[in-house]
């Protein structure tokens, strides 16, 4: 298979496992030393595990994926990393009240033998306009 459209199926089976709120599944496609920077916290997630101990206390505090999905994807190889840009349509309930959201994302991937993983997800707003 193509690398660009091995790099899509790895981003499609994240959007699929986090769209579907399945947390092992999710998780099992970032590598250990990935980083996430979110807009909504104030500093960058160091670590897949610092990811996965707040996903746990958003889940005990309601939180839920309820639907997501991606669209104009665009993929950037680099040798063994590959750059994957989407707007992503996020719908979710947190605190008893559901909320869509609309976003912009980078997920760098970087391959591990015959797969690709995530190392790196960067999430931003849409701006207006």
């Amino acid at each position: 298979m193509d690398q660009t459209l091995q790099v899509r199926q790895a981003a499609a089976d994240l959007v699929a496992a986090f769209a579907s709120n399945d947390t092992a599944r999710y998780f099992a496609c970032f590598s250990e030393d990935a980083t996430f920077l979110f807009h909504t916290l104030p500093q960058p997630l160091l670590s897949r595990r610092a990811y996965e101990e707040l996903w746990a206390q958003w889940q005990a505090d309601g939180f839920a994926v309820l639907a997501c999905e991606s669209g104009n994807a665009q993929v950037s190889l680099q040798g063994d990393v590959a750059i994957f840009m989407h707007d992503v349509a996020t719908h979710i309930r947190s605190a008893g009240a559901e909320h869509q959201l609309s976003e912009r994302e980078t997920i760098v991937f970087r391959r591990h033998g015959e797969h690709w993983l995530a190392c790196h997800e960067h999430l931003s707003v849409v701006s207006p306009g």
